[in-house]
């Protein structure tokens, strides 16, 4: 059984497959890039595989929080290949795929964040050992650096952080973060946290599924703002 990852919440769209024994992986920086690649970087990592689209078992998606325009460029592609197919469809936050990448040997307590704009971050924090799995903060939200106080004890600090920012959350975590290219998430975690205890969730309504977009995008905020007014929202935006 072939199994897909798929991580596009962030500036990086990357994209991994595997068969149990090998593993083929793809990716592109820049979040307008995103729909105009992703398909093409599948067909590359089932190519290497030498497998078709008709032999995917399972996908795992990461789904968010982050870019609204990424997260629905996975969404729709996850959708399509789950369309009256009999594929396994299950996700993770985008967040926990940094978080695992960054364990430490014997395990512990990882925060992970991600730019969430407006001076704030995406944060969300998990115990990862060996018997699983085990989130040990709120479902990722946005927050200012100050409230990362809050999310003790930790052992690592992880994610892509404005740099303006980088002070303030070494300051409320007591912990120096971890940036750069090694904080930017990687679809062959995805692949592997499908086997680990508590590192997946199942899709069993894929018509309905919508990714954890963590907050309105900056298009409706700004025309609410103009306006005086709220719009609707899709599920998984928190206000």
């Amino acid at each position: 059984m072939i199994a897909l990852a798929f991580d596009t919440a962030t500036e990086r769209c990357t994209v991994a497959a595997g068969d149990g024994e090998r593993v083929a992986h793809r990716f592109v920086d820049g979040a307008r890039r995103h729909a105009g690649a992703i398909l093409g970087l599948v067909d590359a990592v089932l190519a290497e595989l030498d497998v078709t689209a008709s032999g995917i078992g399972r996908v795992i998606v990461a789904n968010g929080p982050g870019s609204f325009t990424g997260l629905r460029v996975a969404a729709s592609v996850a959708k399509a290949l789950a369309w009256r197919r009999d594929i396994e469809w299950c996700v993770a936050p985008s967040l926990l795929v940094r978080a695992t990448a960054h364990a430490p040997t014997g395990g512990g307590n990882v925060l992970a964040l991600s730019d969430a704009l407006r001076g704030e971050l995406y944060g969300a924090s998990w115990r990862i050992d060996s018997a699983g799995i085990v989130r040990t903060s709120p479902s990722p939200r946005a927050m200012p650096p100050a409230s990362l106080a809050a999310m003790q004890p930790v052992d690592v600090v992880v994610g892509s952080i404005p740099p303006q920012l980088i002070v303030a959350v070494a300051a409320a975590t007591g912990r120096e973060p971890v940036t750069g290219e090694s904080a930017l998430p990687d679809a062959r975690i995805l692949l592997m946290l499908a086997n680990v205890a508590g590192g997946t969730t199942a899709v069993t309504d894929p018509a309905a599924w919508q990714p954890e977009y963590g907050r309105p995008a900056e298009a409706q905020v700004v025309w609410e703002r103009a306006h005086g007014t709220e719009l609707p929202s899709a599920p998984g935006i928190a206000r």
